[in-house]
C-alpha cells in the first residue's frame, strides 16, 4: 500500500472512531404541562342529627297529675253562689272530703272561732284546708267537723287523699264542703282571694266524670285582669 493511500485511511479510521466513542448529550425532556385538579366532590353533612328547636312555651302551665272530686259518696253543687264565685258541695256530715290535687298544704285552721254576733270573714269557713296544687292553682275546702292528723301546713298530699270529714263549722247552715279556686297570690292570709275567684263547677263537672280540666289559665286570666287584691271587696 502507499504511503499516501495508507495515511488517508488511517485518518480516515480515526475520524469514524471519535465520532463513536462522543456520548450524545440527549435531548431534555419536556417538561409535562400540570393537569388541572379535578374538583373534589361535594362533602356530605355529618350524619348527626342536629337538636330539634325548642317548643313554643305553653300558653298556660302544663297540667301534671290528675284530679279528683273533693268528696267521697253522695253529693251536690250548684252552678251559682251568693256573692262571689265559688262551689257549696251538699253532703252528708261525716263523709270524707278528699285533695283535689296533688300539691302542698297552706293553711289549716283546726279550732272554729267563727260567732254569729262578730261574723268576720276570716272566720267564716270554721275547720279548712288550703292547698297549693302542683299547678300552681289555690284549692279552698272549709266547713270540716275534723281535720285528719299529718295535715298541716307543709305537709304533701296527692290527689284523693283524704284530708277531713264534711260538717258545719264556721258559718254554714247545713253540712257541706265549701269549695274556692283562686290564684296563691299571698299563699296565706288573704282570706278574701282564697275563698273563691272563678266558679269551681265545670271543673267539678269533669273531674266527677273523671276527666282531666284544669283551672290555671282561668285563673291567670282572672290575675292578669286583677292582681291580687290587698283587701276584700265583698264581704258578706
Amino acid at each position: 500500500m502507499s504511503r499516501p493511500f495508507a495515511v488517508v485511511l488511517a485518518l480516515l479510521v480515526l475520524s469514524a472512531c471519535g465520532s463513536s466513542s462522543t456520548t450524545a448529550t440527549p435531548a431534555a425532556a419536556p417538561t409535562p404541562t400540570p393537569m388541572a385538579a379535578a374538583p373534589l366532590p361535594a362533602v356530605p353533612p355529618s350524619a348527626s342529627p342536629s337538636a330539634s328547636p325548642s317548643p313554643s312555651a305553653p300558653a298556660s302551665p302544663k297540667v301534671t297529675g290528675k284530679y279528683v272530686f273533693p268528696v267521697i259518696g253522695k253529693a251536690s253543687y250548684a252552678h251559682t253562689h251568693h256573692d262571689y264565685p265559688a262551689s257549696d258541695i251538699i253532703a252528708a256530715c261525716g263523709l270524707t272530703a278528699v285533695a283535689p290535687v296533688d300539691g302542698t298544704v297552706l293553711e289549716v285552721t283546726a279550732v272554729d272561732t267563727w260567732t254569729r254576733k262578730a261574723n268576720l270573714g276570716a272566720t267564716r269557713g270554721g275547720l279548712s284546708v288550703s292547698i297549693l296544687g302542683a299547678d300552681g292553682a289555690r284549692y279552698y275546702l272549709s266547713h270540716f267537723s275534723a281535720i285528719d292528723a299529718g295535715i298541716d301546713p307543709g305537709a304533701r298530699v296527692t290527689a284523693g287523699e283524704p284530708i277531713a270529714k264534711v260538717g258545719r263549722t264556721g258559718d254554714a247552715g247545713a253540712c257541706h264542703v265549701h269549695f274556692g279556686l283562686s290564684p296563691a297570690c299571698a299563699n296565706t292570709g288573704d282570706w278574701w282571694t282564697r275563698r273563691g275567684t272563678i266558679y269551681p263547677w265545670p271543673y267539678l263537672d269533669a273531674w266527677r266524670a273523671h276527666k282531666v280540666k284544669s283551672p290555671v289559665a282561668e285563673l291567670a286570666a282572672w290575675k292578669a285582669q286583677h292582681g291580687c287584691p290587698s283587701k276584700p271587696t265583698v264581704d258578706p
